[in-house]
C-alpha cells in the first residue's frame, strides 16, 4: 500500500463519493468527507471517515477543512444532464462554481494532487466510442459546466505546479445510488417504479445506446489515481466498453429482474439528449489494467437488491425547474414519475 495520506473526498454522502471514501479509509488513509446532502443519503456516509455537512460553494468553510489535506478527490456534482437544459442556473452553480471553490482552496493549501470526476457528457454527440483524444464538444449546460471545470483545474494546477488527473466515469450503477430522484439515474428510476408496480418510462424510441459501469469497476480505476506517477496530467475514461445497450434493453432487464412486466410508457425525446454515448476503455486498460468484473445483468441485480432492501420511495422533486415551456418534459412539469 502507498503511504498513509490525508485525503478529502467531496460528495461523500453520495453514490460514488461514499464508496470511494470507505475504500480509501479501509486502505489505511485518513479521509475527510464533505457533502451538501442535495444528492446523497445520510446512511451512505461511511463510519470510518470524518464527515462535514458542507456546500462546496461555501469557500470559507472549504478552506478551513482543506488544512493539511494532501490529495483531493472531487466527486460532488449535481449530475442532472437532462435537467440542466431547464435548470441551468442551479446545475451550473453546483457543478462549475462548486468545483472552482474546491480547486481554489486545494491550490491555496498546495495539495499534491487533485482528481476530478468529470463526465462523458464532455464528448457530446461525436462518433462513438468516445476516446480521450477527442476535443470536448458539450451539448448542454451540465456538460459545459464539467468541461469548464476541467479547464479551470488544469489552468490552476499548471500555474501552481500541482498534479491533476481527470477521470471520466460513465453511467455508474450499484448500491447507494439515489433512486428517488426523478431527474437522473435511469436504472434506479426504473427499478424504483417497478417495485411500486409502475411501468418504466422511456424518452423517445428507447434506442439510445449507453454503457453502464458497476461501482466496483469504477473504484478499481479511481484508487490508483491517488498516487500512481504516470497518471499525472491524464484524462482517462473509466468504465466498460464491451456491453453497449439500448434503454429499451435496460427496461427489459429491469422487468425480468423485478418480475414486473409492464409495457414501457414512451414520452417524447428530451431536448439535447445524445443518442449514442459510449466510451473506449483502451487507455484505462493500458494505464490502470482495467477489467470489467461485473456484468450489466449482475450490476442491475445488485442495484435492485439494494433498493428492495432499503425500501421503495416516492420520487422527490428537489430541484425547481427554472425554464418551463413546451420543450420541458411533461414527466417533470406534471410530476408524473
Amino acid at each position: 500500500m502507498s503511504k498513509k495520506l490525508k485525503i478529502l473526498v467531496t460528495g461523500a454522502a453520495g453514490f460514488l463519493g461514499s464508496h470511494l471514501s470507505e475504500k480509501l479509509a479501509l486502505l489505511g488513509h485518513e479521509v475527510v468527507g464533505i457533502d451538501s446532502m442535495i444528492g446523497g443519503y445520510e446512511d451512505n456516509v461511511p463510519k470510518n471517515i470524518t464527515f462535514h455537512k458542507m456546500d462546496c460553494c461555501d469557500l470559507k468553510s472549504v478552506q478551513r477543512i482543506m488544512k493539511e489535506i494532501e490529495v483531493v478527490y472531487h466527486c460532488a456534482a449535481t449530475a442532472h444532464e437532462g435537467l440542466s437544459v431547464f435548470s441551468p442556473f442551479e446545475i451550473t452553480r453546483n457543478n462549475f462554481l462548486a468545483s472552482v471553490g474546491i480547486f481554489s482552496a486545494a491550490v491555496n493549501e498546495k495539495v499534491k494532487r487533485i482528481i476530478f470526476c468529470s463526465s462523458m457528457a464532455r464528448y457530446g454527440s461525436q462518433v462513438t466510442p468516445f476516446s480521450e483524444k477527442m476535443n470536448p464538444s458539450p451539448v448542454d449546460p451540465y456538460a459545459i459546466s464539467k468541461v469548464a471545470a476541467e479547464q479551470v483545474l488544469i489552468n490552476l494546477c499548471e500555474l501552481n505546479k500541482i498534479e491533476w488527473v481527470i477521470a471520466v466515469p460513465h453511467n455508474i450503477i450499484g448500491p447507494r445510488q439515489k433512486y428517488d430522484d426523478p431527474f437522473r439515474n435511469v436504472v434506479s428510476i426504473m427499478l424504483n417504479r417497478m417495485l411500486q408496480g409502475k411501468a418504466p418510462i422511456i424518452y423517445g424510441d428507447g434506442e439510445q445506446k449507453r454503457c453502464f459501469s458497476y461501482i466496483d469497476d469504477c473504484l478499481s480505476c479511481l484508487v490508483p489515481m491517488l498516487d500512481q506517477k504516470n497518471l499525472n496530467k491524464q484524462i482517462i475514461n473509466i468504465g466498460p466498453d464491451e456491453e453497449f445497450v439500448t434503454i429499451n434493453k435496460v427496461a427489459e432487464i429491469c422487468s425480468n429482474i423485478t418480475g414486473v412486466n409492464l409495457n414501457p410508457i414512451h414520452k417524447k425525446d428530451r431536448p439535447r439528449e445524445v443518442k449514442h454515448a459510449t466510451c473506449s476503455a483502451d487507455k484505462a486498460r493500458e494505464l490502470l489494467n482495467y477489467k470489467t468484473t461485473v456484468s450489466l445483468q449482475d450490476g442491475i441485480k445488485k442495484t435492485f437488491d439494494y433498493i428492495k432492501k432499503r425500501g421503495v420511495r416516492p420520487f422527490n422533486y428537489h430541484t425547481e425547474i427554472e425554464i418551463k415551456n413546451d420543450l420541458t418534459p411533461e414527466t417533470w412539469k406534471k410530476r408524473e414519475i
